[in-house]
């Protein structure tokens, strides 16, 4: 699952704008790793997108800069934008796989 629109059939996905793909692949990272070739490698977490907000939230507050979210599709997510992820209304509260 991915959060841009299909072009399969010329149809679309039906999603407005403000849905996110919470089961997307994610991993967690270390704000500083210096990304670079081996980026991958560098994971300290995998799971979903939602798992990876879940694991992030369970942090205290003042350590939460020190990371990010990598999202599939080489997008990054810093703690303010996490934080407001997790109190969203279609947060998955817990594991729905």
């Amino acid at each position: 699952m991915s959060d841009h629109p299909s072009t399969f059939g010329g149809g679309t996905t039906g999603k407005t704008g403000d849905n996110i793909a919470w089961n997307d692949r994610a991993a967690l990272h270390r704000a500083d790793d210096g990304d670079g070739i081996f980026d991958g490698a560098k994971a300290l977490s995998r799971g979903t997108f939602a798992d990876m907000i879940r694991h992030v939230m369970t942090l205290p507050e003042a350590d939460r800069d020190t990371y990010v979210i990598e999202k599939a599709g080489d997008r990054e997510y810093r703690a303010a934008e996490i934080a407001a992820l997790a109190a969203r209304p279609d947060f998955p509260a817990e594991d729905t796989q």
